[in-house]
């Protein structure tokens, strides 16, 4: 049965993730950023706000709100919440009340694609398929207001219910939203790792993973997501003072970088309506500061395997707003410092560079100290993330195919033709093909392998060497062949001669 709403009452409907979104009656709909929206909820009646959600992304996150605002022109109020230091970083809510100050014109996106772009210092976009008129409209019809806390927020919008009631400035409009749909290669799910000196390389590298053999799954935010399982990245050589391209191409700048590192090595004081930050689950959240406690751990026993510091709470169960970075262990090999984190969600295509970076980060914090506070002075060993689920969310699709286009070719250029596994020396001597597995750096003899066919033989190394790297197969698969092909007329074979 419907009920009939009251004159003074109205319905706000989502066209885009609507189970994202807390509902009202009201006129005025509470943008929060990081703030958590059910702080907000709790202090307002439903009649007082017609929507309250949060605003994460600029880039991502606007465009979908101005295409629900538009479809819901009862909402004649906006208060944008810019609480934290993460809505400061992120300039989400920034952005949204720039799109309001000072409107927006016509360009091209991030991926090159024509839109509308808002006229703030921090990059908005708006699907160039909202027409202008409507845009417009939206702006000349909405009244706005920016708040620094909660109770600033709720004042707010309490305010803004006292008003008259307004009519609805227009009617509902939806335009149509164009999607990328991915062409997805047959691969494995479970299991994947991808090798990077820099994060930047890596970054490039687990997005066109993801984009060619990720499985298409729903999530649980009205959208969906391609996905790898248990995707182990390995960064070797990222300089400490993290590597950017020029042009940067990379999701994050260095003043995003900044604060996001403080967010991981500094604690931080419980505030209402924020759920946590790593800093804060590493330095307070157990009463023990992890961070500290390894430093001392390994300066004490500079071989321990238990050097771990763990983020997740058995309470997070319950509650929900879990942290995606649940464990981080810390490791010295032959004097090298590794940190090995894993995450068990991890949005692959915004989230992954910062997370990786401001791991880093950690990682030389450290080092460092073990540095000032022992006689141990250790290189920075390799980055390891563990990401359990792997994803890029629908949308960023079209972004992630343009990165692709532009930048995978370039990085598999550059290819560093050592290989862990080791080396293969091929001969050909009495009638058969030999050849010799050398180690990559002393040129030890490890092992051999004798016959005359070529697809046995890469079988039987393959077999022993499971590791080798796939270039590195296909290589010594046509060099075998080449052998093969000599032993058969007669010639003479050298190895790498065409």
């Amino acid at each position: 049965m419907t009920v009939a709403l009251k004159a003074n009452q109205f319905e706000y409907k989502a066209l885009y993730k609507p189970n994202q979104l807390i509902y009202g009656l009201g006129q005025t709909a509470v943008i929060t950023g990081w703030t958590v929206k059910q702080a907000i909820a709790l202090h307002l009646h439903t009649s007082e706000y017609a929507v309250i959600g949060q605003l994460y992304s600029p880039t991502r996150g606007i465009n979908l709100l101005i295409r629900n605002l538009l479809y819901n022109p009862h909402v004649r109020f906006l208060v944008v919440l810019n609480a934290t230091k993460e809505d400061k970083n992120a300039g989400a809510g920034e952005c949204l009340l720039d799109f309001f100050f000072h409107g927006f014109e016509e360009g091209v996106s991030d991926n090159g694609l024509p839109c509308w772009v808002i006229r703030s210092n921090i990059p908005g976009y708006i699907d160039i398929e909202v027409e202008k008129s409507a845009l417009e409209q939206l702006r000349e019809s909405v009244k706005f207001a920016s708040a620094k806390s909660i109770a600033d927020a709720v004042n707010q919008a309490k305010s803004y219910a006292l008003e008259e009631t307004l009519p609805a400035w227009g009617k509902k409009l939806e335009f149509p939203l164009s999607t990328v749909q991915p062409s997805i290669l047959p691969g494995p799910r479970y299991g994947h790792r991808i090798e990077g000196k820099t994060i930047a390389e890596t970054w490039v590298k687990i997005i066109h993973r993801i984009k060619t053999t990720g499985t298409i799954r729903p999530t649980g935010y009205d959208g969906q997501w391609q996905e790898l399982i248990d995707l182990i990245a390995v960064v070797t050589d990222e300089p400490e003072d993290f590597y950017f391209p020029e042009p940067n191409y990379l999701p994050i700048d260095r003043n995003f970088l900044q604060e996001y590192i403080s967010q991981i090595l500094d604690d931080a004081p419980y505030q209402e309506g924020v759920k946590y930050t790593y800093g804060q689950r590493l330095r307070s959240w157990f009463g023990r500061d992890q961070i500290e406690q390894v430093i001392q751990k390994l300066i004490g026993e500079i071989d321990a395997a238990s050097a771990v510091m763990n983020l997740w709470d058995v309470k997070d169960h319950d509650k929900g707003g879990s942290p995606c970075l649940n464990h981080i262990w810390l490791r010295v090999v032959d004097n090298e410092l590794s940190l090995t984190a894993t995450l068990r969600s991890n949005d692959m295509f915004a989230a992954w560079v910062a997370n990786a970076m401001g791991l880093r980060a950690l990682q030389q914090h450290i080092r460092d100290d073990i540095a000032k506070r022992s006689e141990y002075d250790l290189k920075m060993g390799p980055l390891i993330t563990i990401s359990q689920s792997a994803h890029i969310y629908d949308d960023t699709w079209s972004n992630a195919e343009q990165l692709i286009q532009k930048q995978y070719a370039a990085i598999c250029r550059k290819i560093d033709y050592n290989d862990e596994c080791g080396n293969f020396l091929i001969e050909v001597d009495q009638g058969k093909i030999v050849v010799t597995h050398t180690t990559m750096g002393s040129g030890e003899v490890v092992g051999s392998y004798f016959g005359k066919d070529a697809l046995t033989l890469i079988r039987e190394i393959c077999a022993a060497s499971p590791s080798i790297r796939p270039d590195h197969a296909g290589y010594l698969g046509m060099e075998l062949n080449k052998a093969a092909e000599c032993l058969k007329i007669g010639k003479q074979y050298v190895q790498d001669r065409k």
